[in-house]
């Protein structure tokens, strides 16, 4: 049996990739720098040394960009695996940095073809699946009936999950038999685009699963919760059959009404858009992919974005997405309050301390994270909700505590 092969930090296509976005980064840091040197000093009469030189380093940039590429196109064949030899594996680390990439300019990613665009991809004990009976009968010679699919929030990938014990994929594989598959996607598009794909994707995958699917529930993290809920509503939309097979949906610090990070930073955007002088800079902040800024208020459709500036500063106008009907729903908080007056104080009326409702795990607040709204048509009725003391949002993938409710619920 021939050798695996080794896993690699870098690929061949990488070179080609990391030129593209050096070069268009030089573009748009060029951008900056003129805009800045406009509202400063304009130029009398539009005109001047300064537009033309400008002009120069763009279209210089783009010819070197180009060179670049065409010189290094021939190097991905020789660098490559040889005819008959399997392509080298990425290493954990290199999965991480794409991972990041990905959720802070993804939508560029993949709007420009870039190979450092990540796919929509399943994986289950290490193994990359296709939705092929025969290779998924290869793949999961345990496969059950019962099925949980794991969805990864911004910037983080499918290893985030493993933890000593299995973490939540082990405990309820041990427990209550279900077959644990994690979701790898481009966190940077649009949260809608992702959960069309994975609503599409899905449905292939349990369609030629190695045994008839009798139960399926999905577990969320952070965007992944918003992802999996807007791949819910995809698939009832699209009169797929696997949203009949679904029994239960599990939320981990997910913004379901949104993060104030992100609106902190739509509004610094709309600040520096007001001065002449700080305009430019805002060309900066508006580089964040639309993953990022559709965690503004928690969207989950193409209508609460498309054909929209999603830079503009503006209300929350969602479109109502309800929890899914006849699914037990169930949302797991994080606070980073270490005694439990957080905990008793968010279950009493009229929510939690102000310190939880602003920080709660230090990126999502508690009403967020259990759906709770002053609008009551937006509040989200979960069958059961639990706030985990001393916990950051981080570790809402790996404490024992919160595995432990899970798996509980589950039951």
């Amino acid at each position: 049996m021939p050798e695996a092969p080794k896993p690699t930090h870098l690929h061949p296509s990488d070179l080609r990739a990391l030129a593209r976005l050096l070069a268009d980064a030089t573009v748009g840091v060029t951008g900056v720098v003129e805009g800045v040197h406009v509202g400063v000093a304009p130029p009398a009469g539009g005109g001047g040394i300064a537009p033309l030189t400008y002009r120069t380093i763009r279209t210089a940039t783009r010819f070197i960009g180009a060179g670049m590429d065409a010189a290094l196109a021939p190097l991905e064949g020789l660098l490559g695996p040889r005819q008959g030899e399997s392509p080298r594996p990425p290493t954990p680390q290199r999965r991480a940095a794409l991972a990041a990439l990905n959720g802070v300019m993804g939508d560029y990613l993949a709007d420009s073809g870039s190979p450092l665009a990540l796919p929509l991809t399943f994986h289950s004990g290490g193994a990359t699946l296709t939705a092929d009976h025969a290779a998924l009968a290869a793949a999961l010679p345990r496969a059950t009936g019962r099925v949980l699919l794991l969805v990864h929030g911004l910037c983080l990938g499918d290893p985030c999950w493993e933890c000593a014990g299995g973490g939540l994929g082990g405990a309820l594989e041990r427990e209550r038999g279900y077959t644990p598959v994690a979701v790898s996607y481009n966190s940077g598009r649009h949260v809608s685009t992702n959960g069309r794909e994975l609503a599409h994707r899905l449905e292939m995958l349990l369609g030629n699963w190695p045994r008839p699917v009798e139960e399926l529930v999905i577990a969320g993290h952070s965007m992944g919760g918003l992802v999996a809920r807007s791949a819910i509503h995809a698939g009832a939309a699209a009169n797929h059959d696997w949203p009949a097979r679904l029994r239960a949906l599990v939320t981990l610090g997910t913004p379901h009404h949104g993060a104030p990070l992100e609106r902190g930073g739509n509004w610094i955007n709309v600040l520096l858009d007001g001065s002449p002088y700080a305009a430019p800079f805002s060309r900066l902040g508006k580089g964040r992919s639309a993953g990022i800024t559709d965690l503004r208020y928690g969207s989950l459709v193409d209508a609460d974005w498309h054909g929209r500036d999603r830079f503009a500063h503006g209300g929350d106008e969602r479109v109502i997405v309800p929890l899914p009907v006849g699914v037990r729903c169930y949302a797991v908080a994080g606070s980073l309050s270490a005694d439990g007056g957080a905990i008793r104080e968010s279950r009493a009326t009229g929510g939690a301390t102000l310190h939880d409702r602003l920080i709660g795990d230090g990126l999502v607040p508690l009403d967020s994270a259990l759906g709770r709204h002053a609008d009551p048509a937006r509040a989200l009725p979960f069958d059961d909700t639990w706030v985990a003391a001393a916990t950051g949002h981080r570790d809402l993938l790996t404490r024992p505590e919160v595995i432990e409710r899970v798996v509980g619920w589950l039951s």
